[in-house]
């Protein structure tokens, strides 16, 4: 038996140390999530992209009651500019309130990878919680032994 040792280096930093990007990428993913449409769960997320071309781009969860109809704010975020993302900004609020660091599920991994790939390009994620954000150098880092379009070749 041999044994893998998977690592991810992630960069926590308190709120007030973001530069002015990630700052602003904070703060336009928690106003996305006070946009959300979420009458069922009531957890509201809210994501924001930095484009190449230096534009902010906000999606949130949408949900329906025929479940599973609805659509993570990740997804709508990322599918809308359909270019390349420089960074994915993801945040949740809970009865009006900022919760805690939240990542993304399965299925927007499995998407924020596939839009690294389809561009060339590592996404850095923002997770946003309360007091602390963590950076994460890239979606990948995010699914280890990723199933991917090489995969089907």
């Amino acid at each position: 038996m041999k044994e893998l040792k998977l690592e991810t280096r992630v960069a926590v930093y308190a709120v007030g140390e973001l530069d002015n990007i990630y700052r602003q990428l904070y703060e336009a993913a928690f106003e996305a999530s006070k946009k959300a449409y979420a009458p069922y769960s009531k957890f509201h997320v809210g994501a924001a992209v930095l484009l190449e071309n230096g534009e902010i781009l906000s999606g949130n969860n949408q949900e329906n009651a025929a479940y599973p109809s609805g659509l993570c704010a990740e997804r709508t975020t990322l599918f809308y500019p359909d270019a390349a993302v420089q960074i994915l900004a993801i945040a949740a609020m809970k009865d009006g309130e900022r919760v805690d660091l939240i990542t993304p599920c399965g299925a927007c991994r499995q998407v924020m990878l596939e839009t690294e790939q389809r561009y060339n390009k590592p996404m850095k994620v923002l997770l946003c919680g309360k007091e602390e954000a963590y950076l994460v150098p890239s979606a990948t880092a995010l699914l280890p032994f990723c199933f991917s379009k090489s995969d089907l070749i």
